[in-house]
């Protein structure tokens, strides 16, 4: 295996790793309906997207573009790897427009909810958007997985 192979193998298991047990953190934190447990998890989950999320997207942005200059794969014409490509990019925009701006209203509205004893309805309002746009964000990711793969087309 090739250190590029090597690199881009652990990005992916960073990126998809993190993504996946974030969301089983969260819904745990969510069935306590502890406000402590949830604002330390919700702190944790958007933590642990700078530790292991980004540098994983990294290493695949650097080792799949050297990959692929080193194979001379073309991004003419729709292919596999142009499909995976657009595919990320919807999972960055989702990630970066929808994912952070609620995870950062979830950490706000449970400190509210942690102070005043009452959970807010914007605290469940964000938590059932974070749930519905974390499932689109993780699931492309799982098919542009199997696009990689496979490479049929």
């Amino acid at each position: 295996m090739s250190l590029w192979l090597t690199l881009h193998v652990l990005g992916v298991v960073l990126f998809l790793g993190n993504i996946i047990t974030a969301a089983f953190w969260k819904v745990r934190a969510d069935v306590q309906n502890d406000p402590a447990v949830i604002h330390s998890t919700v702190k944790n989950v958007m933590l642990a997207d700078y530790v292991f999320t980004i540098p994983g997207l990294a290493l695949i942005i650097v080792s799949g573009i050297a990959m692929a200059i080193r194979a001379g794969i073309p991004l003419s014409g729709m292919n596999w790897l142009l499909l995976s490509l657009i595919l990320f990019a919807v999972t960055g925009i989702v990630w970066l427009a929808v994912l952070i701006p609620l995870q950062k209203s979830m950490i706000r509205y449970s400190a509210d909810w942690m102070r005043s004893g009452v959970m807010p309805r914007a605290y469940r309002q964000a938590s059932f958007y974070w749930a519905v746009f974390g499932i689109a964000a993780s699931l492309l990711p799982v098919l542009i997985l199997i696009l990689m793969i496979t490479k049929s087309f």
